[in-house]
């Protein structure tokens, strides 16, 4: 592969709080999985460098498509940088349980907008609805005797909740206000935000969904919405949270429309044409000739044949607003494949199966 792939820094000269924090918060949750699993060592390096990283971020604050503009183009950061400062301190106290992160956090909530940012999306730009869910688990530790809140404290944390569950209601269109409040959907029932790699904001919407079902379940009380566009009731059980989680699931799965699995390599239909460049080109050990870029995009980017390799696991852009699907690398709004389509999905896949686990088993049908 010839083409650059020119690697770029932040730095206390050109900060970029946005993928500190963001990093900060990565490695802090994922410190909590290895020192589960029994990897004390890498557990604590991992929070080591997330405490230094978010040093960073807060001490040096920028916005790192300043910094580094070419991102702009791609990856341009709308929310800015301090819906991650709050992700990150959030985390950190999750996977530290010091006090100073949550304190950090909720003194800082209304002015960084995690109380004013009611959204109807999650991505890797806009972290708001993540870390209203996050703050809202905090209720259960304080039911828990885990936790001790003060006053000032609990009013914060009750409205980062009462965010949480505009988006979880504006995902099971129930907000009133009718569209201006609520997600779209394709008539067959996914979550559709934007024309470009959308089951992005599918996926990522499950997991929170998943994760919320359990706070609901955990402090015994409905999901609040008011009532929505489609008459449903205002209020939703935790059960019918879990359910319309589970729903996106199946829709990316392959119950849909199309019959399509929009994860590379399960079921019998899935995308043959993946637009990703490894994937889609001949593999060294079958061809060793030199493929220039230009030869690249005549041969293999532009032609009907499907892929040499299955990017097994990955999970595409997906269909369109109505629901129809066009299976070609030159369609990569759709055939695009992205780490934050698929990581999501790891967790709603993980709930899933634990409630397999906890189904009553058919008894075996005796032999005739």
């Amino acid at each position: 592969m010839t083409t650059s792939r020119r690697a770029y820094k932040v730095d206390a000269e050109n900060p970029g709080s946005e993928v500190a924090a963001e990093t900060a918060a990565a490695m802090a949750a994922a410190s909590l999985v290895f020192r589960r699993a029994g990897d004390a060592h890498y557990a604590h390096l991992l929070l080591h460098h997330a405490q230094q990283l978010f040093e960073f971020a807060d001490t040096y604050r920028g916005h790192y498509d300043a910094s580094v503009e070419v991102v702009k183009n791609y990856y341009p950061s709308s929310s800015g940088y301090k819906d991650e400062l709050l992700w990150a301190a959030l985390w950190l106290h999750r996977a530290t349980g010091r006090r100073d992160y949550l304190d950090y956090a909720l003194a800082n909530a209304d002015d960084f907008g995690g109380t004013g940012w009611a959204v109807s999306e999650f991505s890797w730009d806009i972290k708001y609805a993540g870390l209203q869910v996050l703050a809202s688990q905090l209720l259960v530790e304080e039911k828990e005797q885990h936790l001790r809140l003060s006053a000032e404290q609990r009013a914060v944390v009750e409205q980062l909740r009462s965010n949480a569950e505009y988006y979880v209601c504006s995902c099971m269109n129930r907000n009133p206000g009718g569209a201006k409040h609520n997600a779209g959907r394709t008539p067959a029932g996914l979550l559709f935000i934007r024309p470009w790699n959308n089951l992005q904001y599918a996926s990522s919407a499950a997991f929170l969904l998943t994760v919320y079902s359990d706070v609901l379940a955990s402090l015994r009380q409905p999901l609040r919405c008011g009532g929505g566009g489609t008459g449903e009731a205002g209020f939703a059980e935790a059960d019918d949270v879990l359910a319309f989680a589970k729903a996106q699931a199946d829709y990316i799965l392959g119950t849909n429309p199309m019959r399509t699995s929009y994860l590379v390599g399960y079921g019998a239909a899935y995308p043959r044409r993946v637009h990703h460049r490894a994937a889609s080109s001949a593999s060294y050990r079958h061809d060793r000739d030199f493929i220039g870029c230009l030869q690249g995009f005549d041969s293999w980017y532009s032609a009907r044949r499907e892929n040499p390799h299955d990017l097994v696991g990955a999970v595409v852009g997906g269909p369109n607003a109505e629901d129809v699907f066009n299976d070609h690398r030159g369609a990569y709004m759709q055939t695009e494949a992205c780490t934050y389509n698929t990581a999501p999905m790891v967790g709603v896949f993980s709930k899933l199966m634990q409630i397999e686990g906890q189904q009553p088993q058919r008894p075996p049908e005796a032999d005739l």
